[in-house]
């Protein structure tokens, strides 16, 4: 534990630094959500309609803004290599880095998303969806996303490969996400795609560390 908190304090710390890079993410989520209803018009019910894949797939693009630097920088300075070599378990190396990763692109993300929604004439109980979809979606995203960072360490246009890698594997946690806020703006039952999401995050806790941290050491051999 004390490995895990030292890991998410010192990518906390590095993030705090460059503030210019944490807040692109949630500018790039503000723009690419608030963009859409001055484009299709201030139909509210074409506006809720189209709300839950907007809202999620701009989500989905601004987590990925950030995917690119989370070994790049400890692969370019030689810490990364520590950290492999180090006694402690890479595993929970990799947990602190995707904790550090998703409370500085993932949390504010879901904390700023039922602002946004107001643009979209959402219903207060679709909000409140929104809100348990990204806050359990979010940190699949995080965990997905450090698979595919940790197959491009040290590879030249990382960024395309990364996308290329990840947004696969995104698709199932867009459907459900959004497919659980439309069911909520249609006065319907969204539990049983915010428990899907639930267990691919379950699930995504327990495997996406240990392949994340093989990925690792196969790109640094």
């Amino acid at each position: 534990m004390q490995t895990l908190r030292y890991v998410v304090f010192r990518d906390l710390l590095l993030a705090m630094r460059r503030r210019a890079d944490v807040a692109t993410t949630l500018f790039f989520f503000v723009i690419v959500a608030s963009l859409f209803p001055l484009g299709v018009g201030p139909d509210p019910k074409l506006l809720r309609v189209m709300a839950p894949g907007i809202l999620w797939v701009g989500a989905l693009l601004a987590s990925m803004l950030s995917l690119g630097r989370l070994f790049a920088e400890d692969y370019a300075d030689g810490s990364l290599e520590q950290l492999v070599l180090a006694p402690e378990p890479l595993t929970l190396v990799v947990i602190g880095k995707v904790v550090a990763h998703w409370l500085v692109s993932g949390l504010p993300l879901v904390l700023i998303s039922p602002v946004i929604a107001l643009q979209f004439d959402l219903p207060r109980e679709a909000m409140v969806t929104l809100l348990l979809a990204l806050l359990l979606g979010t940190p699949l995203l995080s965990l997905i996303g450090a698979i595919g960072a940790a197959l491009t360490v040290g590879v030249r246009g990382g960024g395309v490969l990364i996308s290329l890698l990840v947004l696969p594997l995104y698709v199932p946690v867009l459907i459900f996400g959004a497919g659980a806020v439309d069911a909520s703006a249609m006065g319907m039952e969204a539990g049983g795609h915010l428990s899907i999401l639930g267990a691919l995050l379950l699930l995504g806790m327990v495997l996406a560390p240990w392949a994340t941290a093989a990925a690792l050491r196969i790109s640094l051999e």
